[in-house]
């Protein structure tokens, strides 16, 4: 039985997956644990020549990604493309840390006494990712653990679901021991049973989970009861503070990136644009004209830098931000309300802590500009969330932008750069409601490993008793 995802644009059938009950998944995770040792016996550049062909694998699949993105979630080809090109990457990353998943020898206090901290892999590890960022955010859900020697199973977005089958058929084609990478694939209204059976099998030993902070609190708590690791990475409110003496022309050209790549619909986007008093007029002015100048349409046709937001349900979330700020008294500079999914690059000005859009994650085109008296009530506006993942802070002083950017609560921070900004080394991930751990470079390798303490005695030993 197949389940169908409709273009959000067109109305017609963009995919049609599988929909597997909950035995089929058990049964995926089965065949994963099964094929856990193989995959974790081979040696560490075996691992890396397998995972490089992945990597050439998923290049050689750019047409058919560039096509099943725009079908699924109405992505430009630009937005597309960048996903390929980092996801690759991300695997090359993973490929050339197989070396380098090392212990450490440990001086003991006992006489002859060997003591060793030694990294093992896991097992299973179950990656599930979203359709935002489909490529890159599949990718990543799955090329750490299998470079630290675990078997994975990827639980498909059913927004996207053509998107991530292709991604584990690149992984297929490259030479993985069968059953090492594993897809699983399931209709909308069966997602929380799937979820929660593939989250209590044996067999699965870590959750790697990128989402919403409403979905990732659900699979913490599944997993909380069979005691297994989750690594979280959710939502996000991400600020973007422009102080007095920031280069207003680079702070517009990073604040409407952050704001508007892919409609807004990043972890990592800039929801926040907190300004102070000070130079606040002119950036609005400046911010605005850019917003204007940044139209949406059909994504298959390419001929702007938007294409659709995902869903209908992003429009009315977006539209009722929007219909809140300005009853509440908030300026509507540019953009505003969207019939259907194609929406404008929208700007609130004035936006203030009584309005939905000041907490809420919008996850749409739309930005909210929050002014600040000064450096100080900036800092305290942009950790007034509960999110805390990307911030970012303009300032032509990089001392002080340091000095503010060690004081703002977020996992990630940039100076005189955009809130959307990933590498494929860098520790990524966030705090409070945006998640805990981290994905990327060595970082990964803590998440994805058990760390073992064993001993070797080279001496008799001598006992109390």
């Amino acid at each position: 039985m197949n389940f169908q995802r409709i273009n959000p644009l067109t109305g017609e059938v963009a995919s049609s997956a599988r929909a597997m009950s909950i035995e089929e998944a058990q049964a995926v995770c089965d065949t994963a644990g099964a094929a856990s040792a193989e995959w974790a016996a081979m040696g560490p550049n075996a691992r890396r020549a397998v995972l490089v062909k992945a990597a050439d694998a998923l290049e050689a699949r750019r047409g058919d990604f560039v096509e099943a993105m725009m079908q699924e979630v109405g992505a430009t080809e630009g937005w597309a493309v960048f996903n390929l090109m980092l996801a690759a990457g991300m695997v090359r990353e993973a490929a050339g840390l197989t070396t380098q998943i090392a212990g450490e020898v440990i001086p003991s206090d006992k006489p002859g006494c060997v003591a060793m901290a030694a990294r093992e892999p896991v097992g299973v590890i179950l990656g599930i990712a979203p359709w935002n960022a489909p490529i890159i955010l599949g990718v990543r859900a799955i090329a750490v653990p299998l470079a630290c020697g675990n078997s994975v199973i990827l639980k498909a977005s059913e927004i996207c679901p053509r998107t991530h089958e292709l991604v584990v058929e690149a992984f297929a084609e490259a030479g993985f021991p069968e059953g090492v990478v594993n897809v699983v694939t399931n209709a909308p209204e069966d997602a929380g049973g799937v979820v929660g059976a593939l989250i209590d099998h044996p067999a699965v030993k870590r959750i790697n989970f990128t989402g919403s902070t409403r979905v990732g609190r659900i699979v913490a708590k599944r997993a909380a009861e069979h005691l297994k690791p989750c690594l979280l990475e959710l939502g996000g409110k991400a600020p973007l503070l422009v102080l007095e003496d920031a280069d207003l022309d680079e702070a517009v050209k990073a604040g409407a990136f952050g704001a508007f790549m892919n409609q807004g619909q990043i972890c990592m986007s800039t929801e926040r644009l907190v300004v102070v008093d000070a130079v606040a007029d002119e950036f609005v002015g400046k911010f605005a004209e850019k917003a204007c100048s940044m139209p949406a349409g059909d994504p298959a046709k390419g001929e702007t830098p938007l294409g659709a937001v995902v869903d209908r349900e992003t429009v009315n979330r977006v539209n009722a931000l929007i219909d809140d700020a300005v009853a509440k008294g908030a300026r509507l500079v540019a953009g505003g309300k969207a019939e259907g999914v194609v929406m404008p690059a929208t700007v609130l000005d004035g936006v203030t802590a009584d309005m939905d859009i000041y907490r809420d994650e919008s996850f749409g085109p739309i930005v909210a500009i929050i002014r600040a008296a000064d450096e100080e009530d900036a800092i305290r506006i942009a950790n007034d969330s509960e999110y805390g993942l990307s911030a970012a802070v303009f300032t032509r002083d990089s001392a002080r932008g340091l000095r503010v950017a060690r004081r703002i609560r977020s996992g990630i921070c940039h100076v005189n750069g955009p809130t959307v900004h990933d590498e494929a080394q860098m520790p990524f991930g966030g705090v409070g409601a945006s998640g805990y751990g981290r994905f990327g470079g060595r970082a990964g390798i803590d998440q994805f490993t058990e760390l073992r303490w064993i001993t070797l005695e080279t001496e008799p030993g001598h006992y109390p008793i």
